[in-house]
């Protein structure tokens, strides 16, 4: 092993995006050992290759002890997908976690010892930490709260949920509930917005949404005219069309994102790729969509993820051209490894290196986000390994470029510090 590669599997990084799932639903709930290996993006690819719905659902219904039934319903599909980037992570678990070389139901079976033994408070930490050499972790968790997770509240950090706003579908009662405001206008509006950030801002590592599943990522400045009727209208229970819910989303991500300036927050938004089958609209993913938005609000930083697969080179312009533009290839790695570490390369010589961030793993399990850190790191070190060869740079700057890609981009733009003191005195003043 080289020197850079040797550097790379040992550098601490930063994981800017996991679901991860909470450490009492990983002790009480699974994942099992097919869930462990299959309750990831994997799932999808037994579907494109073939693989029922039904077959991918029973394939992750721990509560069947049959575990022949379950794989062999899929054992066919697997067979096609077991070297695409998901299919590789798999693998890695597999391998790695179980001490399996090829999955089959003995070793499923032999295999429940060691995932039972995985299961226990702490365990979801030393995986993340140890196993995967990660400095912290920022979950997406789809809610607004961010309290301190008292089992690591300076590893595991959560990004304050703007999705529903900007969808135009939020639970006005709910957010009535948190704040204390009931929302009649737009005024009482824009004044509950600013009463979630006041309270959950300084608890949160980043604002994110993932609008783009359920919209196109074009957005357009929205006057108070506009907005105001539809407004009424959602807060009588009436059912928005589409081009109404653009309307009332686009005002609310615009205040989103001004906020999340206000309260020191990136504001992250998912562009590309969407997980699962059967429902990708491609003119709503590209991230070229989200220039208006951009330009208006020069004041917020923005972190486009997913490299915005398969525009990647549209995201790589954006992230050159506006300033507030970051990229971050989590999840990347995993749908298409080849590309990305191309995609890196091209990224070095066109983007000003402080705005990448090379990973997050968008997994609900502590096994899953390892073998996913470990196909980014292999991808980073292949990425480099090929400048040095060019010589581009010789291998001790590569070294440096590692870690500044790995962690030093992500402390640049993050207030780690700041909000992991917040989050301290908060659990303390619980306790």
């Amino acid at each position: 092993m080289t020197e850079l590669a040797e550097h790379v599997r040992q550098a601490w990084m930063v994981d800017t995006h996991e679901h991860m799932q909470p450490e009492q639903r990983y002790v009480d709930e699974g994942p099992d050992v097919l869930v462990d290996l299959f309750g990831n993006y994997v799932a999808a690819d037994l579907v494109s290759a073939g693989a029922t719905q039904g077959a991918v659902n029973a394939l992750l219904d721990s509560t069947n002890a049959d575990i022949e039934q379950r794989w062999t319903g899929v054992s066919e599909a697997w067979q096609h997908c077991r070297h695409t980037g998901y299919g590789e992570a798999t693998r890695s678990v597999a391998r790695e976690v179980y001490g399996m070389d090829e999955i089959s139901v003995a070793g499923i079976e032999a295999a429940a010892a060691i995932n039972r033994q995985l299961r226990q408070p702490g365990e979801r930490l030393r995986i993340l930490r140890e196993r995967g050499r990660l400095d912290h972790i920022q979950t997406d968790d789809m809610q607004w709260l961010c309290a301190p997770d008292a089992s690591g509240p300076d590893f595991f950090l959560y990004d304050f949920s703007l999705r529903d706003f900007a969808v135009g579908v939020f639970d006005p009662q709910a957010l009535a509930e948190e704040t204390g405001i009931e929302v009649r206008n737009l005024a009482s509006l824009d004044a509950g917005l600013e009463a979630l950030y006041a309270r959950y801002g300084p608890l949160a590592i980043a604002v994110k949404t993932q609008h783009a599943y359920d919209r196109t990522l074009l957005w357009r400045k929205r006057t108070r005219d506009e907005v105001a009727p539809v407004l009424t209208r959602h807060l009588r229970g009436e059912e928005l069309d589409v081009a109404e819910r653009l309307c009332l989303g686009d005002w609310c991500l615009d205040r989103g994102a001004a906020l999340a300036a206000a309260y020191n927050l990136p504001l992250k938004i998912h562009t590309g790729y969407y997980a699962g089958n059967n429902r990708m609209p491609v003119d709503f993913i590209r991230p070229g969509n989200l220039c208006a938005l951009l330009a208006e609000h020069l004041d917020t930083r923005f972190v486009l993820m997913h490299s915005g697969w398969p525009y990647d080179a549209e995201l790589a312009a954006l992230a050159k051209h506006y300033a507030n533009v970051w990229v971050d290839m989590c999840w990347a790695w995993s749908i298409d490894p080849h590309s990305n570490v191309d995609f890196l390369r091209r990224m070095i010589h066109s983007v000003p290196l402080n705005k990448i961030f090379a990973f997050g793993g968008d997994t609900a399990w502590p096994n899953g986000a390892v073998a996913y850190a470990q196909q980014a790191r292999r991808g980073i070190t292949r990425a480099l390994r090929a400048e040095v060869d060019l010589g581009t740079f010789d291998e001790s700057e590569a070294m440096a470029l590692a870690t500044q890609l790995m962690s030093g981009n992500q402390y640049a733009c993050f207030d780690l510090s700041g909000r992991r003191a917040t989050l301290r005195a908060a659990l303390a003043g619980e306790g």
